[in-house]
C-alpha cells in the first residue's frame, strides 16, 4: 500500500502556525509520523472488521449443501444482520462525535468477536438470528468512526486521496476474507463453522493493535488540530448522548440528505455481490466446486481495491475535488456492467464471469467511495464527519437489506436488473449537484 506520507500535502500548512514558534521541522515530522500510524490503523482495523462480517457469505455454501435451511432463509438471516447494521450506523456515527472513535470501535469489536464466535457454536442454524442481529449492531461501529479519525488527521486539501486510500480497506477486506475463510473452512477442517471461528480470530488479534496504536485526534498526542478543526468530542458537552444529534449532520450540510437518498439506491449491488457472490456464480456455472465458486468473486474485491484510490485521485486531480462527477460516471458505467450479467452468464466462461464481477467492483466501489467516504467527510466537514458518515452509511444499509434479501428468492438476473434501475435512478438525482462543493473544512 503507499506511504500516506507522500500524498497529504497538507501536513506542513496544518501544523505552520503552531510550528512557527514551537520548531516547524519538530512538529511537522511529528505530525507526519502520527498521521502515518493512524492511518494505518484506522486500514487495518476496517479491513479486519470484513473477517466476521463476511463469515457467514463464506459459509452459505455449505449450509445450502448440507441442506440445513433452505436458500430464502439465508436471505432473511442476512436481512436481520442488514437492518441491525442500518440503526447502528445511525446510532454509532452520532455517539462517535460524543465519545470518540477509540470506545465506540472497541466496543463493535468485541461484539462481532463474540457473535462470530457465536455462529460457530451453536447447534442449530436458526440460532443465528439473535447473533446476526449482534453482529450487525457490532460492525456498525467502524466506518463512521474511523472516517472521523481520517478526517481528524487529514485536511481537506488531501483528504480526497486520504478517504480513497483509506476506502481500500474495506475492498481489501471483502476481497480476502472469503477466500481466507473458505480454505480454511473447506480446505483444512471440512466445516463451515470454521468461517466464524477464523474471522473472530482474526479481529480479536487487530483489537489489541487498535487499543495500543489508536488516538482519537492530534491532540491528544499534543499536536495542533489540522485545519484548526478537532477530533475529539465537543468540550463541554460531555459524553452525554441526545437523539437530535442522529441529524446534526443533515442540519449542518442539507447536501449529506441527498448522499443518503443515493447510497440507499447504490449499496444493494455491492451487497448482493458481497453476500452472495459465491452463490451466484453457482447460479450462473452450476457444477463448480464450493472453492471455485468462492474464488471467482476475487475480482470483485481486487477492483475494488484499485476503485477507491482511483476514483479519490480523479476527483482531486481532473475535478478540482468535487467529489459527484466521478461519482455519476461510475454510477453510469455500473448500470451498463449489471445489465450484461445474463449474456455473459449464457457464455458458461468463468473467465468472462469473473471480468465482468471485477468491472462491476471497480464501478460501484468507486461509487461508493465517493459517496459514503470522501463526500461524507467534506460535506459532513471535521465537526460533523463521523454523524455524516453515519447517517449517509445508514440510509444506504438500509438499502443493502434489498442486496442481502433478493437473491435469497430472486434469480441472479432479475437481482441485477432491478439494482441497475436503481443505480441509474441514483446517477440522475445527483447530476444537478455535478459542481457542489463543501462551504468549509
Amino acid at each position: 500500500m503507499n506511504d500516506p506520507n507522500t500524498r497529504f500535502p497538507e501536513t506542513a500548512a496544518a501544523v505552520s502556525p503552531a510550528a512557527a514558534t514551537a520548531g516547524s521541522r519538530t512538529t511537522g515530522q511529528r505530525m507526519r509520523a502520527l498521521q502515518t500510524r493512524i492511518f494505518l490503523i484506522s486500514w487495518l482495523a476496517y479491513a479486519a472488521y470484513y473477517f466476521p462480517r463476511n463469515a457467514f457469505s463464506a459459509a452459505k455454501v455449505g449450509v445450502l449443501e448440507e441442506g440445513l435451511i433452505p436458500r430464502e432463509a439465508l436471505g432473511l438471516l442476512d436481512s436481520v444482520y442488514l437492518a441491525a447494521y442500518a440503526i447502528g450506523q445511525f446510532v454509532w456515527g452520532a455517539l462517535a462525535e460524543r465519545v470518540g472513535t477509540r470506545v465506540v470501535v472497541a466496543g463493535g469489536m468485541v461484539l462481532a468477536v463474540v457473535a462470530a464466535l457465536g455462529m460457530g457454536i451453536v447447534p442449530a442454524v436458526w440460532f443465528f438470528v439473535p447473533l446476526m442481529a449482534v453482529q450487525g449492531l457490532g460492525q456498525s461501529t467502524g466506518w463512521a468512526a474511523l472516517s472521523k479519525n481520517i478526517a481528524a488527521f487529514f485536511g481537506l486539501r488531501s483528504r480526497g486521496s486520504a478517504m480513497g486510500l483509506f476506502a481500500t480497506s474495506y475492498a481489501f477486506g471483502g476481497l480476502v476474507a472469503v477466500p481466507v475463510m473458505g480454505w480454511v473452512a473447506y480446505s483444512l477442517f471440512d466445516s463451515w463453522r470454521w468461517a466464524f471461528f477464523t474471522g473472530a480470530a482474526v479481529l480479536a488479534a487487530v483489537l489489541i493493535v487498535f487499543l495500543v496504536l489508536q488516538r482519537n485526534s492530534p491532540e491528544e498526542a499534543g499536536l495542533p488540530a489540522v485545519d484548526g478543526a478537532t477530533g475529539a468530542a465537543p468540550r463541554g458537552s460531555g459524553p452525554r448522548f441526545r437523539w437530535a444529534d442522529l441529524f446534526a449532520a443533515v442540519r449542518h450540510e442539507p447536501v449529506v440528505l441527498l448522499l443518503g437518498v443515493v447510497y440507499f439506491l447504490l449499496k444493494p449491488a455491492r451487497y448482493a455481490v458481497l453476500l452472495w457472490g459465491p452463490v451466484l456464480v453457482l447460479d450462473a456455472i452450476p457444477g463448480l466446486t464450493e472453492v471455485t465458486a468462492v474464488m471467482v468473486p476475487i475480482a470483485f474485491g481486487v477492483a475494488g481495491v484499485i476503485a477507491p484510490v482511483l476514483a479519490g485521485w480523479v476527483s482531486d486531480t481532473f475535478f478540482a475535488a468535487r467529489r459527484v462527477p466521478p461519482t455519476v460516471i461510475s454510477l453510469v458505467l455500473l448500470l451498463v456492467a449489471l445489465l450484461v450479467w445474463q449474456p455473459v452468464a449464457r457464455t458458461q466462461s468463468v473467465v468472462l464471469l469473473a471480468a465482468l464481477l471485477g468491472v462491476v467492483g471497480l464501478c460501484a466501489y468507486s461509487a461508493d467511495a465517493m459517496v459514503s467516504g470522501v463526500a461524507a467527510v467534506d460535506f459532513g466537514t471535521s465537526q460533523h464527519a463521523a454523524g455524516a458518515a453515519g447517517f449517509i452509511n445508514g440510509c444506504g444499509s438500509v438499502g443493502a437489506i434489498l442486496g442481502g434479501l433478493l437473491p435469497g428468492f430472486l434469480s441472479a438476473d432479475v437481482v441485477f436488473s432491478v439494482f441497475a434501475c436503481t443505480a441509474g435512478v441514483a446517477a440522475a438525482i445527483l447530476i444537478p449537484s455535478w459542481n457542489k462543493r463543501p462551504a468549509a473544512a
